[in-house]
């Protein structure tokens, strides 16, 4: 009788802690290995608090606790992009953007209504011009542009490696045929008379710096907005910043920026930045890269990483190939000395600091590879979580090394498949080493790890278009074969690598990128369920609400349900 008595009058055991939002009834995809599939979600402060069962999570329901039905829709953490250009796509947008532009006789259009609703002298300037429009080479011409203006300076930039200038930009920044090409760059010329023809590449660009207007700290931030908004309307509430441009001496206005959009509580996006390497300078600039790193962090920001651009592009010949390019002695070269990369990234690494690589040759992603093995070799293996992005081609040889050095692979996947660019590209590396490229598939067959990507604004962000592409190597509504299929991945690693993998390289995948208890509540809401319709659909799936920290960004809780 005493045992039964002391037993009757233990405490309850207190109830659980109650939510202020539950998502229930869905179908809720978590990324997480362990546990993959759920049915609701509780949240409380912003933060996930459960998630399991219907009949479980009902149990954190409090009398202030909304309660949303999502009617079975599908659920997964939010998207991540691990290589972004939010400052330089907001501002393409917000001046002559060429964007919507499909042939060369709507950007004649476009530019002449640029030119008339800016009365004047000043240059006009714009993004967003396709290569392709331009065979075989991808070399603009300055023609059209001479054809609507001769007396202004027109100057449009197409992925941050190439310019196309008509002739009044050339004269006024005095580019002649005797202009010699600058150090890591291009003046594209008339094969008959050496006339500059309009094209402008790499380090060739800042010939024509002068007489571009630079943006004001306004626009600066304006950008930054655009950009969140428009990221969070396709489920994206974390960015990867791959080049951050500062000032010698440590001062960043696009930092600056950044932190002035955060206090106006409009950065509803986890942002990592990565502060550009000057290619002019040597490792004396990590005093700068430190002091601006430091300043990041004392306003909130994270500005751990470097990026560092080690060549350019296959169609104009400027990315760094083992060997030469199809019919030609040229290989490309590196824009940085293989020693000062490798002096470079064991210096960051020894201070806890990421490196991120621009790579497209497959020479470049070998020197990239390189230098981190070079930092891996003094430090050993640090949780500095290097990125290499892009890698149009790599060399077989290369492909296991990713697991090996514990390397992160940033691939574009909607670059993945067969389209007038490909096409640009295959014609220069030929027939092998087009076997080669984007081979997502191997490195992960290899033991590396994926996260991707868009490089927005050269190529669309919208996450579920680079999912379908990365699963069938087919571009989206396209009708040509698969880009070697055997290197398409499969929905739950493309998905990991848009949600946790991004995390990872960011430095939060214990904060994000995943639907765990603890974790930001950072989650979408689609109107189909990737899992249960054919990959060829997938890009035509709409986000019908995005949250971050538990708040709605995009769409609303009303939209979805009860």
């Amino acid at each position: 009788m005493l045992l039964a008595a002391t037993a009757n009058s233990a405490p309850p055991l207190p109830a659980p802690e109650a939510a202020d939002l539950i998502l229930t009834n869905g179908r809720v995809y978590t990324v997480e290995e362990g546990a993959p599939w759920a049915e609701a979600v509780a949240i409380k402060d912003g933060r996930i608090l459960a998630v399991g069962s219907v009949a479980k999570i009902a149990k954190r329901k409090g009398a202030k606790t909304r309660v949303v039905d999502l009617h079975g829709r599908f659920l997964m953490p939010a998207f991540g992009d691990a290589h972004a250009h939010p400052i330089f796509g907001g501002m393409s947008h917000a001046r002559c953007s060429l964007h919507a532009g499909k042939t060369l006789d709507d950007y004649r259009r476009i530019i002449a209504a640029c030119v008339a609703k800016a009365p004047g002298t000043g240059t006009i300037f714009g993004s967003g011009f396709n290569q392709t429009l331009f065979p075989p080479n991808g070399i603009p011409n300055k023609q059209l542009l001479d054809d609507i203006s001769k007396d202004r300076a027109l100057i449009f930039e197409s992925d941050g490696h190439t310019l196309w200038v008509n002739s009044k930009a050339l004269e006024l920044a005095g580019i002649t045929k005797d202009t010699p090409d600058p150090k890591n760059g291009t003046i594209d010329r008339d094969p008959k008379t050496g006339e500059p023809v309009g094209g402008l590449e790499e380090s060739a660009m800042a010939l024509v710096d002068k007489l571009v207007p630079p943006p004001t700290d306004q626009d600066l931030q304006g950008a930054i907005s655009y950009t969140v908004r428009f990221f969070n309307s396709m489920g994206i509430t974390s960015w990867h910043d791959a080049a951050v441009e500062w000032d010698k001496g440590g001062t960043s206005r696009a930092i600056e920026a950044y932190k002035a959009v955060s206090d106006r509580g409009e950065l509803t996006m986890h942002t990592a930045m990565d502060l550009r390497w000057n290619n002019e300078r040597g490792i004396e600039q990590m005093a700068d890269i430190l002091k601006l790193s430091a300043r990041a962090k004392e306003i909130g920001l994270t500005a751990n990483g470097v990026k560092f651009f080690i060549d350019g592009v296959i169609p104009q010949q400027t990315a760094a190939m083992l060997a030469p390019y199809e019919g030609s002695t040229v290989k490309g070269a590196p824009q940085i000395a293989a020693a000062t990369l490798a002096e470079a990234v064991t210096s960051l690494d020894g201070r806890g600091m990421q490196s991120h690589f621009h790579t497209i040759g497959d020479a470049a992603v070998r020197e990239a590879l390189d230098a981190v093995a070079a930092a891996r070799a003094k430090d050993g293996k640090t949780d500095t979580r290097p990125m290499i992005s892009h890698m149009n081609v790599i060399d077989p040889a290369d492909q296991p090394r990713f697991a090996k050095l514990d390397v992160t692979a940033i691939f574009q996947p909607l670059w993945a498949c067969n389209e007038p660019y490909m096409d640009l590209t295959k014609v220069q590396i030929g027939p092998v080493r087009s076997t080669y490229i984007y081979p997502a598939g191997s490195v992960l067959r290899a033991g590396g790890r994926l996260a991707y990507g868009a490089d927005w604004s050269v190529a669309s962000a919208n996450p579920l278009e680079g999912i379908e592409v990365a699963l069938t190597r087919v571009a989206p509504e396209g009708n040509l074969p698969p880009l070697e299929a055997n290197e398409a991945v499969t929905l739950a690693q493309a998905l990991r690598a848009y949600t946790l993998n991004v995390a990872y390289v960011n430095h939060l995948d214990k904060q994000t990128g995943s639907i765990a208890p603890g974790k930001s509540a950072d989650l979408i809401v689609l109107d189909q369920d990737l899992f249960k319709i054919p990959a060829r659909q997938i890009h035509a799936t709409k986000v019908l609400l995005t949250l971050f920290q538990g708040r709605a960004v995009h769409g609303s809780l009303g939209s979805v349900g009860g």
